[in-house]
């Protein structure tokens, strides 16, 4: 079989388009065409090098590749996850090389603007989706550098707190989330690790605003099975065959 033909709802994921569930419902809502006819069924073949797919009344435009690209970036602070940004400010793209800009790369959720770490970028649709769907929300893993507000601070009680599982200032419940020193208390700084499955925006800011404590270094180390490691600070790499390979069963693919 043409290693280009694909079933339809994965080429439109593959697209970007959507999810491959999306693309089901958007086929069977008569929304999608192949060649001008509509198209019945998800499972349909089709060449992406020649077959016309129209979305929405959107043309669908193919990249064909010979292999998904998922790589690893080691965000810097002061950088943006996007691609594009209208302040123009840096992106993560922009430390891209050349021969991965051409592709149809995008980031995998998002690392806010002051916190830096392990950031996939991918060229995957469907598993793009699924990684940052909360039905598969698979554990993070941050090093945060704090600074407690006294001498006298408790942070036992807060630790507890966050692992029972807090109320936010704007009344969000939070799901419970490990953490744990990671360090010597030294000057009142310490270095914790947290443990979190939930992808609330801002969520360890926002802990940590709540409990006093003030943020120093934010920094995720690692995503469900895959890890920073070693990678320097506005690095990028490819991940390896075990490591898309255990990406994609945690998220139901393989």
């Amino acid at each position: 079989m043409n290693e280009e033909t694909l079933r339809l709802n994965k080429a439109l994921a593959d697209a970007g388009i959507c999810s491959r569930r999306k693309a089901d419902e958007l086929i069977f809502a008569g929304l999608v065409t192949v060649n001008g006819e509509k198209a019945e069924s998800p499972g349909m073949r089709i060449d992406i090098r020649r077959d016309k797919v129209i979305c929405q009344g959107r043309n669908v435009v193919f990249c064909p590749q010979k292999k998904t690209c998922l790589l690893m970036l080691h965000k810097p602070v002061s950088v943006v996850s996007t691609v594009k940004d209208p302040e123009g400010r840096r992106t993560v793209m922009d430390f891209l090389p050349p021969a991965y800009r051409a592709r149809r790369m995008y980031p995998v959720g998002r690392l806010d603007f002051f916190s830096e770490g392990l950031l996939l970028l991918t060229d995957d649709g469907e598993l793009a989706n699924r990684l940052m769907h909360p039905r598969w929300h698979m554990p993070r893993i941050y090093e945060v550098k704090v600074r407690l507000p006294h001498t006298g601070y408790n942070l036992q009680k807060t630790l507890a707190l966050f692992e029972k599982g807090m109320t936010l200032a704007e009344g969000e419940k939070l799901a419970p989330v490990r953490a744990k020193p990671a360090s010597a208390l030294k000057n009142n700084e310490i270095w914790l690790e947290f443990t979190l499955n939930q992808g609330l925006n801002r969520q360890i800011r926002r802990m940590c605003r709540d409990t006093d404590l003030t943020i120093l270094t934010l920094k995720r180390v690692q995503q469900g099975p895959v890890k920073l490691g070693d990678l320097g600070r506005g690095k990028v790499r490819e991940l390896d065959e075990n490591e898309i390979q255990s990406l994609r069963r945690s998220v139901g693919l393989a």
